[in-house]
């Protein structure tokens, strides 16, 4: 799908930076970006997920933990 990105004389530059620091395309780095920042959301999600099964099970212990 074809997209056009705005971006500001600085974000520019930056990316020239980034693209030219790895060898690879403008377009290459953003796809990099976006796909870095989706897998940490879910990372976020699945460890949100993990803690809530968690903590209940061991929160007298912290409990426990955090008083001494």
């Amino acid at each position: 799908m074809a997209m056009t990105l705005r971006l500001t004389d600085e974000e520019n530059a930056r990316l020239d930076e980034l693209a030219a620091a790895e060898g690879r395309s403008k377009q290459e780095v953003l796809r990099l970006a976006l796909n870095d920042r989706w897998a940490r959301m879910h990372k976020e999600e699945q460890l949100g997920e993990v803690l809530g099964r968690v903590l209940p099970r061991y929160r007298a212990l912290l409990d426990r933990i955090g008083t001494v």
